[in-house]
């Protein structure tokens, strides 16, 4: 075990966690929500540090970032658990594994070293390491420790998050952390407060943290039928995006497959995402995405100026690219991102 950042002692052996908005009061011989950051002996200590349950070799456009290094891979790690408890979260086998107490101690995963990581992305000509599949603020303390080494070998950090990381623990990692991918699953109070458990404000202030320390930050929202497909939802997220973040800042929107605790619902249906994308170019936004359906119009990337096809994708693949120098080949209009 590795003792954790971001906690303070309370009375009774107790500890206040301050790494996720949580802020959970952890009490002895227990976890906080993610059920991987114990109290034993009255401290915190992380129980997954280096323990990867997932490491993969991905497309960026995987992640989902179209406009930071399109066409580029990225070294994809994960350790268990999550401070969300999504009903239907796609990988659920490993997020939702929680450690009770200190009786059951087994944390699944393969032992590496920050130093292994960073050469392994090196080994495969990965541009970037993304923290991913799982929560990376979880696993914050192996994450850090990458970061550092891999940002002087001009590899860059990305987290895939659902944006619950607190103020403090994000500019810590601030320096070295290059881009984000956040869930915004809905801007409904109501919906956080019954799915994840969290509160949509501590996700929107992250967001707009993120944009402050100059952090490149894409959202996505999968769309779930009857849950946050309403058209006035739809316009108040983009209307987000475009007012606090940046017309820039683009809007992936998922199509839904039914799993874990939610397959009563329907997967959603392709008019659907090509209707919300519609609504967030209405609204101003110069890049909306469709996602997880191949072959839609959503998946290319357009000038925002002249409205030509400048990245042509099918799935994770770029089939043409039309960008020179960060700029349109055809208006010479200058595409906003990183490393295009």
């Amino acid at each position: 075990m590795k003792e954790a950042l971001f906690y303070e002692s309370l009375n009774e052996e107790k500890i206040k966690c301050n790494l996720c908005r949580h802020r959970c009061i952890v009490n002895p011989d227990k976890t906080g929500v993610c059920g991987v950051r114990l109290n034993s002996n009255g401290k915190l200590y992380t129980l997954v540090y280096g323990k990867l349950i997932a490491v993969n070799v991905d497309p960026i456009e995987k992640k989902p970032l179209y406009h930071f290094f399109p066409g580029s891979l990225s070294f994809s790690i994960a350790t268990v658990g999550c401070n969300f408890s999504c009903p239907n979260c796609q990988n659920y086998t490993i997020s939702q594994y929680r450690l009770k107490n200190k009786k059951n101690s087994y944390v699944p995963g393969e032992d590496y070293s920050p130093e292994e990581i960073v050469n392994l992305a090196v080994k495969h000509g990965c541009k970037t390491i993304a923290y991913t599949y799982t929560e990376p603020t979880i696993f914050f303390e192996f994450a850090f420790d990458t970061s550092k080494i891999a940002t002087p070998k001009d590899i860059k950090n990305i987290f895939v998050t659902n944006g619950y990381i607190t103020p403090e623990a994000l500019e810590e990692i601030n320096p070295y952390l290059d881009g984000a991918n956040v869930d915004l699953k809905s801007f409904r109070k109501e919906f956080y407060k019954k799915y994840p458990k969290a509160k949509l404000e501590g996700v929107l202030d992250s967001l707009k943290l993120m944009k402050k320390f100059g952090i490149w930050v894409e959202a996505t929202t999968l769309l779930i039928p009857t849950l946050n497909d309403t058209e006035e939802e739809l316009r108040d997220i983009a209307n987000f995006i475009k007012n606090e973040l940046g017309e820039e800042t683009p809007w992936h929107i998922s199509r839904f497959y039914p799993a874990y605790d939610m397959t009563h619902l329907p997967p959603t249906s392709s008019d659907k995402l090509i209707r919300a994308r519609e609504i967030g170019l209405e609204e101003g936004l110069r890049y909306v995405y469709t996602g997880n359906v191949p072959g839609l119009t959503g998946e290319n990337t357009y000038c925002w100026n002249c409205k030509k096809l400048i990245i042509e994708r099918y799935g994770y693949s770029i089939l043409r690219y039309k960008i020179k120098d960060g700029r349109c080949e055809y208006c010479n209009a200058k595409i906003d991102g990183v490393g295009l």
